[in-house]
């Protein structure tokens, strides 16, 4: 056979073809018994912005349930709450969240944003913002009651009606936020935007808070609840009706 420019292309061709199928076998052979290599990202991803508003909510509201807890035993027995425990809820309900969630966060930010929409979120910023100031006239109240050594009948059943009025108020206060307001905040950014939104909020928590604010106000908490006799989840659970 005449060996042709085309002939030499072709066989040229299914020679290297042979090679190269070869030579991916023994690679994929190779590969195979390689194990993966680890994953340096950190595991759980990034806290958004509005994930961090939320579980920001959640020390709040742990706060929350100390004051309504703390109402109850004040009517009943005033002696079994320790004034120094509600002292250091109302100090952290100021700190963390009236003079940083609120303030630098809601009222600086997410509120104006949303105003300026159109929906329902926009009608709620200035009740939202009405009884941030009411809660923290309640704060100044605690604090003031609270920097006693002990509870009697004179001051126990104020105290508690003011905590009563302050938890009222927060639960479907903090509610709407979750469900309605930072939902529609999260509609006017961009992805970009929102991704600038969670670094300023990291920056502004760092500012206020100093490093790690967010688990040191966890902290700040369980160890309330500790002292109260809280900590323990399971002996909220509820009974079994019987029918």
């Amino acid at each position: 056979m005449k060996l042709n420019r085309r002939n030499l292309l072709s066989g040229i061709g299914g020679l290297t073809g042979g090679i190269i199928l070869g030579v991916c076998s023994d690679a994929n052979r190779a590969l195979a018994i390689v194990p993966p290599e680890k994953s340096e990202e950190p595991m759980g991803g990034e806290v958004t912005a509005t994930e961090d508003l939320m579980r920001e909510h959640g020390v709040l509201r742990r706060a929350l349930f100390v004051y309504s807890e703390s109402a109850n035993r004040l009517r009943k027995n005033p002696s079994d709450v320790a004034p120094d425990a509600l002292q250091k809820t109302a100090r952290l309900f100021r700190t963390f969240g009236e003079d940083y969630h609120e303030r630098k966060l809601e009222e600086a930010y997410i509120f104006p944003a949303v105003k300026k929409a159109v929906g329902i979120a926009a009608g709620l910023t200035d009740i939202l913002v009405e009884q941030h100031n009411r809660g923290r006239d309640v704060t100044d109240y605690v604090l003031d009651l609270t920097r006693t050594a002990k509870f009697g009948a004179e001051n126990a059943e104020s105290l508690a009606r003011a905590l009563d009025i302050m938890v009222r108020m927060y639960r479907p206060h903090a509610a709407r936020e979750d469900t309605i307001v930072f939902p529609a905040w999260k509609q006017t950014l961009t992805a970009k935007q929102l991704d600038e939104m969670n670094d300023k909020f990291e920056d502004i928590e760092r500012q206020m808070l100093g490093e790690n604010g967010f688990e040191n106000a966890v902290r700040q908490i369980s160890d309330i609840e500790t002292e109260l006799g809280l900590a323990d989840l399971s002996q909220f659970t509820a009974p079994i009706l019987r029918r």
